[in-house]
């Protein structure tokens, strides 16, 4: 007994602490431009202004506001001058607000996916069905991602060199606790900027 209840608390913490903000940050660049391009100054590279078909969708004129502080935040700690004159700076910087749809699996034992794990009062196995060997068919769920991405351009070829995103859901969230979202995504972002 005393042994089951330490591996239920030893994975009850590592849940507990999995479950803590981390960000998995998916990065893409020109190996071969970003290598000749010195980004010590960049300018802004727009925004959702205007026509942007982002305006009326998932661009929070607020969150942008936001999003564009933090960027602007980490260039400085990253040793980068923002200037207010995009002909004067070597790279211009962009960035993204959005929501992708993701379809996954869902069991009819409630779980996700294949895998090991518990199965719906069968006990543990490996797969979809309840004996731990597959068998019940899944059903496709569809759900909203919600994303923050960071993008960097040569300014002279104005080509891209750089792209950095990270998951982060904004749905329904506003004021300090959307901004500390923002500014904690941007910080992992940042993790992989190029220097």
């Amino acid at each position: 007994m005393t042994r089951t209840l330490t591996l239920f608390s030893v994975l009850t913490a590592t849940a507990v602490l999995g479950g803590c903000a981390t960000y998995q940050v998916h990065t893409d660049s020109d190996t071969t431009l970003i290598n000749t391009v010195h980004c010590h100054t960049v300018a802004w590279a727009g925004g959702f202004k205007g026509t942007s078909p982002l305006r009326n969708t998932a661009a929070n004129p607020l969150n942008e506001s936001r999003l564009r502080d933090a960027i602007a935040a980490n260039l400085q700690a990253a040793g980068v001058t923002l200037l207010d004159k995009p002909d004067e700076a070597d790279c211009l910087v962009g960035y993204g607000i959005g929501v992708k749809q993701v379809a996954d699996e869902i069991y009819p034992d409630g779980w996700y996916g294949g895998g090991w794990g518990w199965r719906g009062g069968w006990g543990w196995g490996w797969g979809g069905g309840p004996w731990g060997w597959g068998g019940w068919d899944a059903t496709p769920m569809v759900y909203n991602q919600g994303f923050l991405a960071v993008d960097l351009y040569d300014n002279k070829s104005k080509r891209p060199l750089w792209h950095g995103t990270t998951n982060q859901n904004l749905e329904g969230v506003t004021g300090t606790e959307a901004a500390k979202r923002i500014q904690a995504a941007v910080a992992a972002i940042f993790t992989k900027f190029p220097r």
